[in-house]
């Protein structure tokens, strides 16, 4: 039973934020940073934030933690969503309500009840969302995307099996509010959590690849999120698990998806070059950023109409 459960919310979770990306990507323009074209020194300093997030979290006092994850939740849902929702106003009421809802959600029914994680999955699915489309659509790459996913990987391993360090990370979130994962508990018994970076990760490989290579590249990505993102590491759990007669507490997914990943990269790259943001216009008209002429509607294949 626990394992059927943690495949369909696995499944359920990691395709519905690489739907939610994909479904932004296709019809919102983010206001793009002058940031120019992604690189390796990107990609460097990307590892290196990476590298001192679980640091910095762990270094802040158990009851500062929560209010700090709040704060970068909600700064994420600002920024990502003000071409969708442009009074200041609205989308701060409509923020306020999102945070106040996963707060009262914890005081009322606690860390281990469904409607907590529910709450607390839907803020982490749509910063996800954001965050996502505001790196694709701010110029990284597939290319920029796997390379990532290929070091995020060697970085998961040897902080999982080698120093402790993500272990220590969820026990620091234990009991309090704002978790920076999506999930699903019921009860003692049952419960599956995805890290927020796993989601992250998910959403940024399908949505470079749909940029990139179009429906080829959306149907590569969903294939290798559901198999090597949700299906493996749950199965690696469990067989682990099973062999060695001992509960396993930490199975980094991205040891499956990083690689499979980076694979996908390579097998899609054979079709030609990627296509690039200056390419691409979206099927349900286009939200300008501020200052921009409004030019046709186009569809994805270029025809004004």
């Amino acid at each position: 039973m626990t394992v059927f459960f943690q495949l369909a919310v696995s499944c359920v979770l990691a395709l519905a934020v690489c739907a939610g990306a994909v479904g932004y990507f296709r019809t919102v323009r983010t206001i793009r940073p002058p940031i120019g074209v992604f690189n390796g020194a990107d990609i460097f300093v990307m590892m290196g934030f990476v590298l001192a997030l679980p640091y910095l979290y762990l270094a802040l006092p158990g009851g500062v933690l929560p209010v700090v994850l709040a704060v970068a939740f909600a700064g994420g849902l600002s920024v990502g969503y003000q071409p969708v929702i442009g009074d200041a106003r609205l989308r701060w009421a409509l923020i306020a309500v999102l945070i106040a809802a996963v707060f009262g959600a914890h005081l009322a029914f606690g860390d281990t009840a469904a409607p907590y994680w529910i709450a607390n999955s839907c803020v982490v699915g749509l910063v996800v969302v954001s965050a996502t489309n505001l790196n694709v659509q701010g110029g990284m790459r597939l290319k920029n995307v796997a390379w990532f996913l290929l070091a995020l990987a060697a970085y998961d391993a040897f902080f999982a099996w080698v120093v402790p360090l993500t272990e220590e990370l969820s026990d620091a979130v234990q009991g309090y509010p704002f978790a920076p994962a999506a999930g699903l508990r019921i009860g003692e018994d049952l419960g599956a959590v995805l890290g927020m970076g796993d989601l992250l990760a998910y959403a940024l490989f399908t949505t470079a690849a749909y940029k990139a290579y179009g429906k080829a590249g959306l149907r590569t990505g969903i294939v290798l999120v559901v198999l090597f993102g949700a299906v493996a590491p749950v199965a690696a759990l469990h067989m682990v698990g099973a062999v060695t007669g001992h509960a396993v507490a930490v199975i980094p997914a991205q040891v499956f998806f990083g690689p499979a990943a980076f694979a996908g990269h390579l097998l899609l790259g054979r079709r030609g070059p990627e296509r690039r943001m200056a390419e691409l216009v979206l099927r349900r008209g286009r939200i300008a950023a501020p200052g921009a002429a409004a030019g046709p509607r186009r569809g994805l294949g270029g025809v004004a109409r």
